[in-house]
């Protein structure tokens, strides 16, 4: 495959105006955007070295800071926005509003990865958006924050989540026994919340991109 293009873009949302990063594979078929937790973003090793992975199977990528610097600033003394589910929401639906109308990536099939606090955004925006959003992967993240949307949800998702990382492994099944869409939990045994150990985010990658390759081709 050819060298995946890569482009700096900000995108305005409301009154504030996200950093990220996009990246398109020749003959990309699908775009991930990708939703964080707090004190991570677009230039987080983890989701850079994910995304790597999802464009060398040939899928875009998306890599956004939910928060501006300013509100970043706030939230590590207060954190005040990083459990501000519906502006993370809003932030992702401005983003994939941005991709529906860019020239380069209004015709890919739409997807989001989120991680933590990010996964309950992704799963809002999803709800809302129907008919746009095909799948959705979230690592140890946290569906119940979500409760109220996950019946509106119509992507098919994964959940990926440690195995060590027992009181998410909970909410997570806790959610989706209310799921209507296609769904399926996968437990990477021997990891934690971050998947730190080693090679548990090889695993990660692997599982979110075959997901992916599937749903949004």
């Amino acid at each position: 495959m050819s060298k995946a293009k890569d482009n700096s873009v900000r995108i305005a949302v409301g009154k504030a105006t996200i950093e990220g990063n996009l990246t398109l594979p020749q003959g990309a078929k699908g775009v991930v955007v990708f939703a964080h937790g707090s004190g991570s973003g677009r230039l987080s090793p983890r989701n850079q070295y994910v995304a790597k992975v999802f464009n060398k199977a040939g899928i875009a990528t998306l890599l956004i800071d939910l928060l501006t610097k300013e509100e970043e600033e706030i939230d590590l003394i207060t954190a005040q926005f990083r459990f501000d589910i519906d502006l993370l929401a809003n932030r992702l639906t401005g983003a994939t509003e941005w991709l529906k109308k860019n020239p380069t990536t209004r015709n890919l099939n739409l997807g989001y990865f989120g991680s933590s606090t990010g996964a309950a955004a992704a799963l809002i925006a999803a709800a809302k958006q129907p008919q746009d959003i095909k799948a959705v992967v979230s690592r140890g993240g946290r569906p119940d924050l979500a409760i109220n949307y996950i019946p509106r949800v119509k992507a098919s998702t994964l959940f990926i989540v440690g195995g060590n990382d027992t009181v998410v492994i909970e909410l997570n099944k806790k959610a989706m026994k209310n799921f209507p869409a296609e769904n399926k939990l996968e437990i990477v045994p021997g990891a934690t919340h971050l998947f730190e150990e080693t090679g548990k985010l090889e695993e990660v990658a692997k599982l979110a991109t075959n997901w992916f390759s599937k749903y949004l081709h």
